[in-house]
This record gives C-alpha cells, sequence and structure tokens, in this order.
C-alpha cells in the first residue's frame, strides 16, 4: 500500500458512498484509478465489507457500556463457546478476547441502565465460566476515522 491508498482508505472510512469524481479530486487521480485501487483493495482482503453506520440513540438504545469479564482459572476451554454465546447476544455490539488482566472486553449497548444490569447480573455473572466483572459507562465516543 502506498501513500494513495492510505488517503482512498481514509475517504472511505469517512464516507464509503463518495462518488468515485469526488474521491479522484480529493486525491488528485483519475476516477479510474480510484476504481482500479478500490477493486484492488477488496482482492487483497484490506477493504472487507462496505456498511453503514447507524446512530444508536436512534433505533432506542441510551445506555453504552464496556464491561470487561475475567474467565475462571480452568475454564479456558469452553472460551470458544462463551464468545459464540457473546456474539449472538442482542446487546453485544463488539467484543474483543485481550491480553492482561481481563479475558474479554465486550461493547454492550442496551436501551437503559436496567438492559445493562440485566446483561451483566443475569447473563454474565451467572455464567459458569466468568470469573468477574468490571463494567464502566460509556458517556460520549467518538470514531476513530484515521488510519487502520
Amino acid at each position: 500500500m502506498d501513500a494513495t491508498d492510505l488517503r482512498l482508505v481514509d475517504e472511505l472510512r469517512i464516507d464509503a458512498r463518495q462518488p468515485l469524481s469526488r474521491l479522484a479530486e480529493h486525491l488528485d487521480v483519475a476516477a479510474s484509478t480510484v476504481h482500479a485501487r478500490i477493486a484492488r483493495l477488496v482482492s487483497r482482503g484490506v477493504i472487507r465489507r462496505f456498511t453503514v453506520e447507524v446512530d444508536p440513540a436512534a433505533l432506542g438504545y441510551r445506555t453504552e457500556a464496556l464491561v470487561s469479564v475475567r474467565i475462571r482459572p480452568g475454564a479456558r476451554a469452553q472460551l470458544t463457546r462463551f464468545a459464540e454465546e457473546l456474539k449472538a447476544h442482542p446487546d453485544v455490539a463488539q467484543y474483543f478476547y485481550v491480553a492482561g488482566a481481563e479475558d474479554f472486553v465486550i461493547h454492550f449497548r442496551g436501551r437503559d441502565s436496567a438492559d445493562l444490569r440485566s446483561f451483566v447480573t443475569d447473563h454474565l455473572s451467572t455464567h459458569s465460566i466468568v470469573a468477574a466483572t468490571n463494567t464502566s459507562l460509556i458517556f460520549e465516543r467518538t470514531d476513530g476515522r484515521r488510519g487502520v
């Protein structure tokens, strides 16, 4: 990847629906070059998909939190099943399997604090492999649209 590819990826992360002509203008290249570069980035797996960003509050999700989870010693064999359960839970926006004091960091998105309480106390704290949780409410977030 060269500097133009990196700039192109940045532009697409800001707005993937920009016309090729506008992208070409921003990058100071021909629209056909932009089209070819996008196709190459897709074929190489640099761009994995095009998606839409939705405002969670507009959908009724007014509470967001990061929930850190520590897994019980000896329960490592069940990590895949636990991760699949997280993936299937409707209030889990995303999760990360991490190194450090915690094993998972879960981005929770729900309607209100009752949803969060239910997720933590009924779903996580009662789970057989969960040793401990720590919840941090998200007051505000920004999307780091620069770089990778």
